[in-house]
């Protein structure tokens, strides 16, 4: 009976559960699903991690090449995100060109990489107008149950942690460079952001790490990132119902508990790879 009234009326049998201030899944209303974290596991990338949220799944590979800063930057090296949503992940996204929602969520996480400072890009340049890193962060979905954000901030700020760059010296006879991939040194990691996305039911009710079924009922959806400072970095809302201020303030306040939540999972992480090498 239950499973019939879910197909027939999927927002009715979300609602009842809502009532009773729990959800579908389990879950309370304000918990996210369990997170797992594995570093390191491309051995071909400078650096990587996959990351779970309940089922969403996704792996990030970054790729460290030597290039010319640009014009405009000529101190700095760059970081270049892409999101890819495959069909493999979910029978709503279509083979072809990467589809808005990929799109938008590249540029979303281009813009947590800028306004957190994540990784201070002057620190990419080896030589002024010359030469500097270029970091192409690749993240993939492998499985898409809602809330790709979330899962793509930790995944890549996990990898990111795990990128080992080689040392790179200029010859002065060929004035070309040198790339000793025996010696390696980590990035240096500024800020710590991390997202925590809601999605509103029936304009005021705010559920945290939405599956993929919530947020097709949902009225509106919104991310917060905040850093270890607790600073804000990041409120995005594309469309979808107001939110009041107090409801704001709210979802600020569980995403720094969840920054602190991701921070402390992938420094153990880290640490238990550390032990056991």
């Amino acid at each position: 009976m239950a499973a019939g009234f879910k197909v027939a009326e999927p927002l009715e049998y979300h609602r009842s559960f809502l009532k009773e201030n729990c959800r579908p899944d389990g879950r309370e209303l304000s918990e996210f699903r369990t997170t797992t974290l594995n570093i390191g596991s491309i051995s071909t990338a400078d650096g990587s991690a996959l990351v779970k949220v309940g089922n969403t799944t996704v792996i990030c590979g970054i790729k460290a090449e030597l290039t010319n800063p640009t014009v405009e930057a000529p101190g700095k090296g760059y970081i270049v995100p892409n999101v890819d949503l495959p069909p493999l992940c979910s029978s709503q996204f279509r083979p072809g060109p990467p589809g808005e929602q990929a799109q938008a969520a590249s540029q979303f996480i281009a813009d947590v990489i800028q306004s957190s400072e994540v990784i201070q890009t002057e620190e990419l340049c080896i030589e002024r107008g010359k030469l500097c890193w270029v970091l192409y962060c690749d993240l993939m979905c492998l499985d898409y149950d809602g809330n790709v954000l979330d899962a793509c901030i930790v995944a890549l700020l996990a990898a990111l942690k795990n990128t080992q760059l080689p040392e790179v010296t200029i010859s002065t006879e060929t004035s070309s460079p040198e790339v000793n991939l025996e010696k390696r040194r980590g990035l240096h990691i500024h800020k710590h952001p991390v997202g925590a996305s809601f999605c509103v039911f029936d304009d005021s009710i705010l559920i945290v790490d939405p599956t993929a079924e919530e947020e097709s009922l949902s009225t509106a959806h919104l991310t917060v990132v905040t850093d270890d400072e607790d600073r804000l970095c990041i409120v995005h809302k594309p469309g979808g119902t107001s939110l009041s201020g107090e409801k704001l303030q709210e979802c600020i306040n569980r995403a720094t508990a969840r920054q602190r939540e991701i921070q402390k999972l992938i420094d153990k992480v880290i640490h238990s790879m550390k032990t056991a090498q």
